[in-house]
């Protein structure tokens, strides 16, 4: 099933103060009611819902405008919510509510926090929302909203505009919504690309400056080592410093802690006291508690005592009042009864006289009456001799009349015949000159479809060339990415390499290179070497350095290290200075058998494991994983050597890739050269084609034009001989008629006798009616009279009744009322003596009362005194625990100063550092000389140019980004041809459904047209191009008995009836879910509105549209299946009331037909 709306709900829009719904039901929903009632609101409550987002077309100045804005007697509203409800929805919907049957659909906006959109509840964009009204081809301005507007708009709109409509009928509303989204993501995706390009141009830059920095941060290392040593000169004296204070801060601890303890105890007694005056209050204040409620109750029952006192004074005061009151009504009954008695009497003597008066008149009554039926006799037949006369007169003088008035237009409508006839054959004989040949037509078309051949050619040829541009910028895709795959490859390599050879260089200041750099180390050994000769490595092999490896002749026998181990001199290519060095320290393979081996190793040798732990002869141990800056010196040789190899491999592979890139590159430019040719040749095809179009359908409108308009005249020539014929045969009926009509002044003259005889007649009556009239009053005043007399005996009687009965129980009460009286006077005195007992024993109460109130304030005095010394205890115990924390904050201090200084020496010096002795005075000139010895170095050291010593890390961190940047740079290419594949694919499907909805819309345009005006003919065309997403639509129309023409020639009426003719006929291609008639019917007379209202109802037979009707006109309204009355009873205030026309029909016609 298709689509349904269902329900609109409306809350706080405009002046829909409170919550209404409005039911849309299959069928016709009119929606009637006064001017400015609020009708419009509704309507625009669907548009707003389904996404309209002009405050203007909204009649409203902003958004928040919409929100209902109070009256005089109501508040303004903050909120303003629309709901729309749908049914079978099922697929329909977008995703995640595709497969859900119904959709409720609300719109909200709350005043400065614009609006939200929800389905099913959940927010969703605005976007979505319109997305999927377009694609059930509904939405805030599609054609199935129609207003007299609307219809206007369609009418003066230009053909381009026109479009929108077709653009409807074939459902590609929502396709332009979602390619002007790929063209916005395009445009987004092209601006990316180029910022991409610009930001890769920046990093490139920033990647030079960097590998300078890199070779700064080489020289900057040597010089720090020369600070290192002063350092650990000036870390001895404060470590010693803070040791000396460390130790007096924790004995002043020690005294604070023993201070607290004392003050604890002190604190402990004072509490107990405390807590054993507090124990004594509860009891007391529960007999205080006790007592006072005791005295509440006494005091209680005096007040109620001496209330009922009052009450009881208040009564015998009003027994008294009432019983008087009772004799009075007494006395007042009994008179009562008295004067009934009287008027009774005196009404029955005057009904006895009006009864014989009313008998002497019945003679004289019946004499009178006679006389005045036989006169009305006598002037009924005196009108009927009168009006025969007189309507022969006047048939006669119409017959005359009539005759003379058809014969006189008879002979104009002939004379106007000959003029017309005159005039219309001369038109055709103008026409017939203005033909258009048959040959110059046939040549036209000829010429046009051999450009529209032309034309397909050269656009395939483009689709040709723009796939083997597409090939040729995705094969340099590839290329690209590989060569820049390489290129970053090879410049890692080489960037690693050259900051490992100028690590490994001889640095600034150095003028002797360090032995470990004479080292030919195998891969796997460099920790173990270089924690077996740790920084001896570093000195020099030149004996002329101040630390250098003198060569000595080695020494026979040499002690042999012990199984298991193998010496370094016959694993590593070292000078002849390292010999002895390397034969006396040995690699153990397992690590598990160094703790044993050591023992056994002779003086002077060394055991080492592949990680770095080390077991010298004298008992000296290191653990594996220590580094060593030697170590660490030939991993990076090692390290250099493999570089090197990789680096010449990577510059290969990267021309390769470069030479690759170049040719796909070529190759691209040739496919778009050839594309821009192809292109340029289509759009030369594509002119040459739309001119043969243009003169094509010039020729073929000017033939179609010509044909119309003398088929047109030969129906009119034809139409005026039938008309003339018939005008001729009228005149001689006309000429026959007159002269067989009556003599005119005989007739005259019979009509005045008859009106004399009729004034006589009238006379005679009037005098009889007035006796009779007389008679007739005097006899209704006797009567009424009567009547009257005889309802006040029996009102009397009724009064005489009433007031016996009164008097009986008015006699009653008064006995009552005396007995109560008596039982009153009794009860003051008794409860006055109770009030005075009550007194009494409320004194007591108060008395003990008093007593416990002052034993509690004894007992809080002491509670309250034992308090303020246990507080006292504890402010001396929190100071002197304040006095602890002080102490134990300095000894922290001291830790920590002391932590500080340690952290400071592990981080400067390391683990264990050999530092040198601190002098024996560790005065502050003492620290002061280190410090400022220190300060010299570092400030040479600082006085170089700014050194990033991280530049090594972040220029392969840019060459990274660089890499990333020209692969998103790809991406984004191959991302802008998907997104032009798209819009390409878009357009397509938007002419094949327009090519394919044109004719079905046209048909049924036609078929409407000849249906609402009863005859005439009419038809669409698109100008202005041959792509239908770009050409115009135009109307023509020929109403009956007019010529053809477009549709701002026509009448209002008829421009009316054409526009509703072709949005019914869209209609019947892509029916909407609902319609709405915006009082379309207002400038229709009512033959109009008839054909209109017919036409609804053959739509809501053919198609599921749901259709809401706002209309002033009783026809209209007459054929609703349903109407929403809006009222506004409130001022400012809209409602809706409903009724069901055909409910409200079953209802009626069963009892008028049992009437019937």
């Amino acid at each position: 099933m298709p689509v349904a709306f269902s329900r609109l709900r409306i809350a706080g829009f405009k002046s829909f103060a409170e919550p209404v719904s409005l039911e849309i039901r299959p069928g016709l929903t009119g929606i009637v009611g006064p001017n400015g009632c609020g009708k419009s609101n509704v309507v625009e409550a669907l548009r707003w819902a389904m996404g309209e987002n002009s405050a203007k077309s909204l009649r409203g100045g902003e958004m928040e405008d919409v929100i209902f804005s109070g009256t005089a007697h109501r508040a303004a509203r903050n909120i303003a919510e629309v709901v729309l409800a749908m049914d079978e929805t099922a697929g329909v919907a977008p995703a995640p509510f595709h497969e859900q049957p119904e959709l409720e659909i609300s719109r909200k906006i709350e005043r400065g926090n614009g609006s939200t959109y929800r389905i099913n509840g959940k927010e969703v964009r605005a976007r979505d929302v319109q997305t999927l009204f377009a694609d059930l081809a509904s939405g805030a301005h599609a054609s199935a909203i129609v207003s007299q507007g609307r219809v206007g708009a369609l009418v003066t709109a230009k053909p381009d505009q026109r479009r929108a409509i077709l653009e409807e009928a074939a459902g590609i509303t929502g396709l332009y919504a979602r390619r002007h989204e790929a063209e916005l993501k395009l445009r987004a995706a092209e601006a990316n690309l180029a910022r991409a390009e610009d930001l890769r141009g920046q990093l490139e830059a920033q990647l030079g400056a960097l590998k300078r920095q890199a070779r700064q941060a080489s020289r900057y290392r040597n010089i720090s080592g020369a600070v290192r040593d002063a350092e650990a000169e000036l870390l001895s004296i404060l470590r010693a410093r803070v040791e000396a204070t460390r130790a007096q801060a924790h004995a002043a601890w020690t005294d604070a802690l023993s201070a607290v303890v004392s003050a604890t105890e002190a604190a402990t007694a004072a509490a107990t006291e405390a807590t054993e005056s507090a124990a004594l209050l509860p009891p007391l204040r529960s007999n205080e508690s006790d007592t006072r409620t005791s005295l509440e109750r006494h005091r209680i029952a005096q007040e109620n005592i001496a209330a009922e006192e009052n009450r009881a004074r208040a009564a015998l005061d009003a027994a008294r009042q009432r019983l008087e009151q009772l004799g009075r009504d007494l006395a007042h009954a009994e008179q009562l009864l008295r004067d009934a008695a009287a008027a009774d009497s005196g009404l029955t003597t005057e009904d006895s006289s009006l009864a014989e008066a009313e008998f002497g008149h019945i003679a004289y009554a019946e004499a009178t009456l006679t006389k005045a039926a036989e006169a009305a006799e006598a002037v009924r037949l005196a009108e009927a001799a009168a009006n025969r006369a007189t309507e022969e007169a006047a048939e006669a003088s119409a017959r005359a009349q009539a005759a003379t008035q058809m014969l006189a237009q008879a002979e104009a409508r002939a004379r106007r015949m000959a003029e017309q006839e005159a005039s219309l054959r001369q038109d055709h004989v103008h026409l017939a000159a203005q033909a258009v040949p048959v040959e110059r037509l046939a040549a036209a078309i000829a010429e046009q479809e051999s450009a529209e051949t032309m034309l397909a050619a050269a656009r395939a040829a483009v689709e040709q060339e723009e796939h083997a541009r597409v090939t040729a910028h995705t094969t340099l895709t590839e290329a690209r990415e590989q060569a820049a795959r390489a290129e970053s490859q090879r410049t890692r390599l080489a960037t690693e390499a050259r900051a490992l050879a100028e690590i490994l260089g001889v640095k600034d200041g150095e003028q002797w290179p360090p032995m470990v750099d004479s080292l030919n180390v195998p891969a796997g050994l460099e920790a173990a070497l270089g924690a077996a000769l740790g920084e001896e490595l570093s000195s020099a092999a030149d004996p002329n350095a101040a630390r250098h490896w003198r060569t000595l002749a080695s020494l026979d026998p040499l002690p042999s290290l012990p199984a298991g181990a193998t010496a370094f001199s016959t694993l590593v290519q070292a000078p002849p200075a390292l010999v002895r060095a390397l034969s006396q320290v040995g690699l153990l393979d397992d690590d598990a058998d160094g703790d044993a081996l050591q023992a056994k190793i002779m003086p002077g040798q060394t055991l080492v494991s592949r990680a770095g732990a080390i077991w010298r002869w004298d008992g000296y141990t290191i653990q594996a994983g220590t580094p060593t800056a030697a170590a660490v010196r030939l991993q990076q040789r090692n390290r250099l050597n493999v570089l090197r190899a990789d680096l010449i491999q990577a510059e290969a592979e990267a021309i390769t890739t470069r030479a690759a890139r170049t040719d796909a590159e070529a190759a691209e430019r040739v496919a778009i050269a050839a594309e821009q040719t192809a292109r340029q040749a289509r759009r030369e095809a594509e002119q040459q084609a739309e001119r043969h179009r243009a003169s094509a359908a010039e020729l073929k409108a000017q033939a179609t034009t010509i044909a119309a308009r003398m088929a047109a005249l030969d129906e009119q020539l034809a139409r005026l001989a039938a008309e003339r014929a018939e005008t001729e045969a009228t005149l001689a009926r006309v000429s026959e008629t007159s002269a067989a009509l009556p003599d005119i002044s005989l007739l005259r003259v019979q009509l005045e006798a008859a009106r004399v005889g009729l004034s006589a007649a009238r006379a005679a009556d009037s005098t009889a009616r007035t006796a009779c009239d007389v008679l007739v009053r005097e006899q209704a005043a006797r009567t009424g009279r009567r009547h009257f007399i005889a309802r006040e005996r029996q009102d009397w009687s009724t009064r005489a009744a009433d007031a016996q009965s009164r008097v009986t129980d008015l006699a009653a009460r008064k006995t009552e009322a005396e007995t109560e009286l008596a039982v009153l006077e009794s009860a003051p005195t008794r409860l006055a003596a109770q009030r005075a007992e009550a007194l009494d024993a409320l004194e007591s109460a108060e008395a003990m009362r008093q007593r416990a109130a002052e034993a509690m304030i004894v007992a809080n005095n002491r509670s309250i005194f034992a308090d303020r010394a246990a507080r006292a205890a504890e402010t001396a115990l929190a100071n002197a625990r304040e006095a602890a924390v002080r102490a134990e904050g300095n000894a922290q201090q001291a830790d920590h100063a002391w932590g500080v200084v340690a952290e400071r020496i592990m981080e400067r010096l390391g683990a264990d550092p050999a530092m040198p002795n601190p002098p024996a005075e560790l005065t502050p000139e003492a620290e002061d000389k280190a410090r400022k010895r220190l300060e010299r170095l570092q400030k040479e050291r600082e006085e170089m140019d700014p050194v990033n010593m991280r530049a090594e890390a972040e220029a392969e961190e840019v060459e990274k980004h660089i890499a990333t940047i020209v692969r998103e740079r790809e991406e984004l290419s191959t991302a802008i041809a998907k997104l032009r594949g798209s819009i390409g694919h878009l357009n397509r499907e938007g002419r094949e459904r327009l090519n394919a909805v044109f004719q079905d819309v046209d048909r049924n345009f036609q078929m409407l047209f000849a249906r609402m005006f009863g005859g005439g003919k009419a038809h669409l065309a698109l100008v202005g191009s041959d792509d239908p997403l770009e050409a115009g639509l135009e109307i023509y129309a020929q109403p009956p008995g007019k010529k053809l023409a477009t549709l701002s020639l026509l009448s209002g009426g008829e421009q009316a009836l054409t526009a509703m003719s072709l949005i019914f006929a869209v209609f019947r291609c892509n029916p909407a879910p609902v319609c709405v008639l915006d009082e379309v019917d207002a400038p229709l007379d009512d033959a109009n509105v008839e054909r209109f209202c017919n036409l609804l109802d053959d739509m809501v037979r053919e198609t599921a549209t749901r259709f809401l009707v706002v209309t002033h006109h009783p026809m209209t309204m007459a054929r609703m299946d349903r109407l929403y009355g809006v009222t506004m009873q409130e001022r400012g205030i809209s409602r809706l009331l409903s009724v069901d026309l055909q409910m409200a029909t079953g209802m009626i016609d069963p009892p008028r037909m049992a009437a019937e």
